[in-house]
């Protein structure tokens, strides 16, 4: 691996790791572009990652202390957000622990990244337009309340309000946004997209669905980072250098913190839906040229 090669490798892991456009899928697509094979480089890809994650613990640091002075002195709030970061993770890492060898054997290749990548668009384009229903119904007047209209039928409740912070979540509802968590493991669907439409599917809304899966992000790529650094750092250094490592590492942090604060600013303003189009159209470009390959 040459420098420049890891340089770009950083610059797609720290742009795609925290956008719901998966950052395995882009990482395995950039890395048949380049020419780059074997399980060296396989698992470099995952490694990376670190500095990603490293980007996301300096981004919530406050969170993190805040919680972990909670923990500390048994408060609810930290407890309960401690309680749901295991339930939101503990699924992802089971199955990947199980199924990790099975998985890479079968799904890591352009085709199922393709068309993980246009499925998750259409289902994020679908998702978004419902979550904008959702929000628009909530804020909407409730003509019901009128007080003449009160004394002819009975009041008939809304629809609950969504949550805004993700401590708010009872376990079953963070039990659920793991299960659903699980879908990232065939990549192309993306982590962060899997956990934030686990999160807009249990109540909460998609600004605290973000940081929920950001959240999320700490144990399960740092379990993953750490195992495949353990399991193949020597294989790494070898094949693709230190020197590359390190470089990679330092962009994708760099990256990685500019993307978070960006991405949550669009969130607010915006949605997911411009997101769900760029896989939709990626995807089909994907599955076009690979066709035409074959």
């Amino acid at each position: 691996m040459e420098l420049w090669q890891a340089l770009v490798l950083g610059i797609v892991e720290g742009l795609t790791e925290f956008v719901p456009v998966s950052s395995t899928g882009h990482l395995i697509l950039v890395q048949h572009f380049l020419g780059l094979s074997g399980p060296g480089v396989g698992a470099y890809a995952v490694v990376i990652q670190l500095g990603a994650l490293l980007a996301a613990v300096y981004y919530y640091r406050r969170t993190l202390i805040d919680t972990a002075v909670g923990l500390a002195h048994r408060r609810p709030a930290a407890q309960r957000l401690a309680v749901n970061l295991a339930l939101g993770s503990l699924p992802l890492l089971v199955l990947g622990y199980g199924l990790g060898k099975r998985i890479k054997a079968r799904l890591f290749a352009p085709g199922p990244v393709a068309a993980a990548i246009l499925v998750g668009g259409v289902v994020m384009v679908a998702l978004d337009l419902w979550q904008r229903r959702r929000m628009a119904e909530r804020s909407r007047p409730d003509e019901r309340s009128r007080p003449d209209e009160r004394r002819q039928k009975p009041s008939v409740p809304g629809p609950s309000p969504l949550l805004d912070d993700p401590a708010a979540l009872s376990p079953p509802r963070a039990l659920l946004i793991g299960l659903i968590h699980t879908l990232a493991l065939w990549p192309g669907t993306s982590r962060s997209f899997a956990s934030i439409t686990g999160g807009q599917l249990a109540g909460l809304s998609t600004r605290a669905a973000a940081d929920f899966a950001f959240l999320l992000a700490l144990p399960t790529l740092g379990a993953a980072t750490l195992y495949e650094l353990i399991k193949e750092g020597p294989v790494i250094a070898a094949t693709c250098g230190r020197a590359q490592l390190v470089l990679g590492l330092a962009v994708s942090f760099v990256v990685g913190l500019l993307v978070i604060a960006a991405f949550l600013r669009y969130l607010r303003r915006f949605g997911l839906w411009a997101f769900g189009c760029y896989r939709i159209a990626l995807g089909l470009l994907l599955l076009w040229a690979l066709a035409l390959g074959s």
